[in-house]
């Protein structure tokens, strides 16, 4: 019988690793069991890892926080992770410019509009719509589903304004058997009421991978697609978006993508 390699026999054949963040890293308890581990060995024997996450929920340093073992310390600093947010903020930063952007997510989740240099409102604290430049969908928690997305449908009836999707997922995993759907799902069905085509970021979306690739070259200038490999749970995002960027991937079995029974 054929023998297959350990991952960490895999990823030693790698300079750099993109690891995706839930279902991954981490579940519904908390860092996954043996992740801290394997990624000081990795990085022991000279493979760096990065977090390609389409979690727009919190800031990359609010992510790298929860990335600490108690005896391990830090397993990834800031500049290790790249978030779906972070280019939906220079989207912001780029086209809207300055004012008012009305969003959909937890609080935390303005981090993304502040740092483009613009004013984020929670929907439901719209006063003044003709204020609104923009609505970004950051994440499925931090408002109520029902008033708020039947709101949200009605405002952009009314508004012309660029509609931003922070995090195209459409369901993530909660327990060991579900998966809760994510604000991916929730804009491909108000986009789908109202007739409008909104703007997208994330996996598979190759610009993702497109900047992650480019803050590996910042670190490593010479590296080349081939030295580096994405590790996914989902086939539809993080397998077809590296796939379609030309780097090699691993599946893994821990979160969305379950072993058939």
């Amino acid at each position: 019988m054929k023998s297959h390699p350990s991952f960490a026999e895999a990823a030693r054949k790698y300079r750099v690793i993109f690891f995706d963040a839930y279902g991954v890293l981490k579940n519904f308890h908390g860092i996954i069991e043996g992740v801290p581990e394997a990624i000081i060995n990795l990085s022991r024997n000279g493979v760096d890892s990065f977090v390609i996450t389409n979690d727009a929920s919190k800031s990359p340093g609010m992510m790298a926080e929860q990335y600490t073992h108690p005896s391990l310390g830090s397993l990834f600093s800031v500049d290790r992770i790249i978030s779906s947010g972070m280019l939906a903020s220079e989207f912001i930063q780029a086209k809207v410019r300055s004012g008012k952007i009305a969003y959909l997510g937890k609080p935390a989740s303005a981090y993304y509009i502040e740092v483009a240099g613009c004013d984020p409102i929670p929907l439901a604290q719209i006063e003044d719509p003709e204020e609104i430049k923009a609505l970004v969908l950051m994440d499925d928690e931090g408002f109520d589903w029902f008033s708020d997305i039947n709101r949200t449908v009605n405002f952009l009836r009314k508004m012309n304004i660029p509609v931003v999707v922070a995090n195209t997922d459409i369901a993530y995993p909660v327990k060991s058997n579900d998966v809760a759907i994510a604000i991916g799902s929730l804009a491909n069905m108000i986009e789908a009421a109202i007739g409008k085509t909104f703007i997208r970021f994330g996996k598979p979306d190759s610009q993702i991978f497109s900047f992650a690739y480019a803050r590996a070259l910042q670190k490593y200038p010479d590296i080349q697609k081939n030295e580096i490999l994405m590790v996914g749970d989902t086939l539809q995002t993080d397998i077809l978006g590296d796939n379609k960027f030309g780097i090699d991937s691993a599946l893994v079995l821990s979160g969305n993508t379950q072993k058939e029974k």
